[in-house]
């Protein structure tokens, strides 16, 4: 396997998030996704979170205006505070957006997003301009909507993973595109010199020796014959004194490196992700799917 050449100084890019610098206690175990939709001709981000906690799940539903800023959010709280099922209206973009949810008959897995018994649609003028989970005909029958002329566009998921030397995911790279096991295996207590290694359905795609030296970087692996830009920051599983996380990024993108290195860098040299605020409407098209986790060690 290919080593990879060391190349983090003084003005080495950071992966991190503002969220993902906190101490484990704050840690949240959630999904969102970020999905680019049309409403009344006008391109825009709409996400949604699912989060579980103690209390439950939970669920949001926000609307991005054009500067790409949260304007307006429907929050749903765990279900013992909260109706399984129901309708919210927001004002946007001059118009009624009508948020609608039924998780009646949702079913979870181990983790924060819904596997099946569920849908979720944003409706704007009788169309539907959003929609999740599988029961669609039970949707578009209590929204009396119509489909939409242009298809939602997932573009960024966002998710916390936790594990003490392994840290797995599913993923899809392309629309309509197979369905992976993603797996980071790192061990940075019980070696004195860690590697990291990235598998996926098993088969090792990419591996880091010395990372103590190489804790942040990226290489590109082929994913379902696509190129994928593979980003890393393990600086603070190795040298923070609390326990916090590290930051991978996949991204479906040919010119992911160039889009990367262009962002301004904040203080400290770093990258704040924040996807749905940092993108532009532009910088948004063709921009392709990217896949951010942030691993959390268990204690």
């Amino acid at each position: 396997m290919k080593d990879f050449p060391s190349c983090f100084g003084e003005n080495g890019v950071q992966v991190a998030d503002s969220s993902s610098s906190s101490a484990s206690k704050t840690a949240q175990n959630l999904v969102a996704c970020v999905y680019q939709c049309r409403i009344r001709g006008r391109s825009c981000l709409i996400t949604v979170t699912w989060s579980k906690n103690l209390m439950g799940q939970g669920l949001s539903v926000g609307i991005d205006d054009s500067s790409n800023q949260c304007i307006c959010k429907v929050d749903i709280k765990p279900w013992a505070f909260s109706k399984r099922r129901g309708c919210k209206s927001l004002e946007a973009y001059c118009c009624k957006i009508d948020v609608y949810w039924d998780l009646s008959s949702v079913k979870f897995g181990s983790g924060p997003e819904p596997l099946e018994g569920f849908y979720v649609g944003v409706v704007v003028d009788r169309q539907m301009v959003l929609l999740l989970g599988d029961l669609r005909r039970e949707a578009f029958k209590k929204t009396n909507a119509m489909p939409s002329s242009s298809n939602a566009v997932l573009v960024t998921k966002k998710e916390h993973v936790f594990g003490k030397k392994l840290y797995g995911t599913k993923a899809v790279f392309c629309d309509n595109g197979k369905v992976h096991d993603l797996v980071i295996e790192c061990d940075t207590t019980s070696v004195s010199d860690p590697c990291l290694i990235i598998r996926i359905d098993s088969k090792t795609v990419m591996q880091v020796k010395r990372l103590r030296w190489k804790f942040r970087g990226n290489h590109t692996i082929l994913v379902d014959g696509f190129a994928v830009e593979v980003f890393w920051d393990v600086h603070n599983w190795l040298f923070s004194t609390s326990v916090t996380d590290a930051v991978f990024m996949f991204k479906t993108c040919p010119s992911a490196e160039k889009l990367w290195t262009s962002q301004p860098l904040s203080e400290a040299n770093r990258l704040q992700w924040s996807f749905s605020e940092r993108f532009s409407e532009t910088k948004l098209q063709g921009l392709g799917f990217s896949l951010i986790l942030y691993a959390w060690k268990n204690v």
